[in-house]
């Protein structure tokens, strides 16, 4: 069994850094990890992943450029580097895990977290 926990959400300004993190328990280093978010009214949509092996990412056009998912093995975590933050980032993220690599949809994840809210103000 895996669990997901993030953290490091919060209020922000336009232009703005946040770096999100996940930490999680179980064996993870085998699973591909990935952010998504949900803005309100909105469905969850992909953001980021990262394999397991070899730390291969991918991103959806709208951050591709503006943040960075990275992992540490040792400390079972994942991360979200977002930088020039905008407005329409504002949702909640959720960390996920699956065994698809640079998988983008939601049921190619098998377990999640609660999820962190970012808002950023104009």
């Amino acid at each position: 069994q895996v669990q997901l926990v993030e953290s490091g959400g919060g209020l922000v300004q336009a232009g703005d850094s946040l770096r999100l993190s996940c930490t999680a328990s179980g064996r993870t280093s085998s699973y591909n990890m990935g952010w998504f978010r949900q803005a309100p009214g909105k469905e969850r949509e992909f953001g980021a992943t990262i394999t397991w092996r070899g730390g291969g990412t991918s991103y959806a056009d709208s951050v591709k450029g503006r943040f960075i998912i990275s992992r540490d093995y040792a400390k079972n975590a994942v991360y979200l580097q977002m930088n020039r933050l905008k407005p329409e980032d504002t949702a909640v993220y959720y960390c996920t895990a699956g065994v698809v690599p640079y998988a983008r949809r939601l049921t190619e994840y098998e377990y999640w977290g609660q999820g962190t809210q970012v808002t950023v103000s104009s």
